[in-house]
């Protein structure tokens, strides 16, 4: 009888502990609710697809963490973070000071430079001499809107800020922006489709400013989420070193994205 007892009573143990297995909550992966190929967009079925997809799936594998991707409005991204609505945010944030003041970061996890591009027809480069009198084109809310209005604004005709990288292009292509910036890799992809091949070309890469472009990309946590942070920072050196990173990175890219100093994306 004693035995049948502590058999059942393991069982019940067992299955508690399963319980809570079972139950325990999901990490929000938060990106921002736009396309931003080739790091985010969604496929014709509505997942989400791209380099930093596959690169945080990886890492949260390595971690054995349960991620759910979870779009949110970029101009709210960190609030969302903050409030809780997500738990990481996973979406080409550049990691800066005046960010840090708000949230923490995990270590780089990729570096590119930061490029203009401008019609066809039009020859000029990424200088703020370059870009006087030009209407210049940004997405709102980003690091790319703090170095234009720094670098640019006192030569610059206008800085316009967009909601999206997308409106920012469309607005190229269609006229009514002498230029745009934004990260190289997200504008060499627009410069691929139909829409960037009949319209537009790079100018250059601007000149590096890490205190407003930051050192580098890396994933957006609570600053009180210690233990999160350190688990994607073991992931993120795991993958690196395991090769599953550049297995993963050369899908998409014929160089290495991580990258040395300079700038990068949002």
């Amino acid at each position: 009888m004693k035995t049948v007892l502590k058999t059942f009573a393991a069982a019940l143990l067992l299955g508690a502990a399963a319980m809570g297995v079972a139950k325990a909550d999901p990490v929000k992966i938060g990106v921002a609710a736009e396309p931003y190929p080739p790091f985010t967009s969604p496929d014709a079925s509505g997942k989400w697809v791209g380099w930093e997809i596959e690169f945080i799936d990886a890492v949260c594998a390595e971690e054995k963490l349960d991620c759910v991707i979870t779009p949110v409005a970029w101009d709210g991204i960190i609030p969302a973070l903050t409030t809780k609505k997500i738990d990481v945010i996973a979406s080409s944030m550049s990691i800066t000071a005046e960010r840090e003041k708000t949230i923490d970061f995990s270590d780089k996890y990729y570096n590119t430079p930061t490029a203009i591009i401008g019609p066809k027809d039009q020859k000029f480069g990424a200088t703020p001499d370059d870009l006087k009198g030009k209407v210049l084109g940004v997405q709102v809310s980003t690091t790319h809107s703090a170095y234009a209005k720094k670098h640019f604004g006192p030569t610059a005709a206008e800085i316009k800020e967009y909601q999206t990288q997308d409106e920012a292009n469309n607005d190229l292509a269609a006229g009514r922006l002498d230029a745009v910036q934004a990260d190289s890799i997200a504008l060499d992809a627009f410069l691929k489709s139909d829409q960037g091949k009949a319209c537009c070309d790079l100018k250059g890469m601007v000149a590096p400013d890490d205190e407003v472009l930051g050192p580098g990309v890396g994933a957006g946590v609570r600053k009180e989420d210690t233990e999160l942070k350190e688990k994607i920072n073991a992931g993120i050196k795991a993958i690196r070193a395991n090769g599953k990173y550049d297995e993963i990175s050369k899908k998409y890219f014929d160089f290495d994205i991580y990258g040395g100093g300079g700038a990068q994306s949002n």
